[in-house]
């Protein structure tokens, strides 16, 4: 039986690179997306093609309860059932500020995108997954999110996936009866155009800044959440695995904060 994927945030970027690699393996694919409705269109043209399955794209905001709320009535007026969470989306503030100078709004939306989203989701969709006695739920850390380490400038988008370690982490023990796994991908420095790029280009460049001697890509991303959805990858669960090419990466933001 073939089964269906969510992606959030499926439509650029690393959750883009990622719903190719489930259409290669001929998976039916839902992407969620937030705005640009032409280019989610014309890549969910494309998955179609590539998976030989009708890709259906969500617009809703999972930000916000309402949007998460959209999201699944949506999928339900498909009569789709998610066997495969993917937690892509999730809000980041780029602007290096101190815990006091975020504003309500942007700490409200950095906690819910990040967090509450996946409570809202996973709630939503592990019940057919436990009918199922089969699911696969992926959420996105940083590097050493499992240590909770403080984040200068990063306090909302730290506090939030730290708990989202611990979130993933108790779903796994939770529902390992139900053969469901729960694991969190945490990426290391895969920035730019380097998120939607593949491993072939990285290997092509002269870019030495990671330990592996090449820039990181969305692929890297992909191929390891790819792996963690398998069937015979059910022995990992609970896990917070980076994917740096070895390097320190928070390190190296702490290092270049002092400076």
């Amino acid at each position: 039986m073939t089964k269906t994927v969510l992606i959030t945030g499926g439509t650029k970027g690393i959750g883009k690179v990622t719903a190719l690699q489930f259409a290669e393996k001929k998976y039916q694919i839902v992407v969620n997306y937030r705005s640009d409705e032409k280019q989610a269109e014309q890549f969910a043209s494309k998955l179609s093609l590539v998976s030989g399955k009708e890709c259906k794209i969500i617009k809703a905001d999972i930000s916000t309860e309402k949007g998460c709320e959209s999201l699944v009535s949506k999928i339900k007026e498909h009569q789709l059932h998610i066997d495969i969470l993917i937690h892509n989306a999730g809000p980041y503030i780029s602007d290096r500020k101190k815990m006091t100078e975020y504003s309500f709004n942007e700490w409200s939306t950095m906690i819910n995108g990040n967090l509450n989203a996946v409570f809202h989701l996973s709630k939503a969709f592990i019940p057919h997954m436990r009918e199922q006695k089969w699911g696969r739920i992926i959420t996105y850390g940083f590097d050493r999110a499992e240590t909770a380490p403080g984040w200068m400038y990063r306090s909302a988008f730290a506090a939030a996936k730290s708990g989202l370690v611990s979130l993933t982490k108790t779903i796994s023990m939770e529902e390992a009866e139900n053969g469901i796994t729960a694991n969190m991908v945490c990426p290391g420095d895969i920035t730019g155009e380097w998120k939607e790029k593949v491993i072939e280009s990285a290997q092509e460049s002269d870019d030495h800044q990671n330990p592996v001697g090449r820039p990181g890509t969305g692929e890297d991303l992909a191929r390891m959440i790819s792996f963690l959805c398998d069937d015979h990858s059910d022995f990992v669960t609970g896990a917070v695995i980076p994917v740096t090419g070895g390097k320190d990466v928070l390190g190296k933001v702490f290092r270049d904060t002092v400076r």
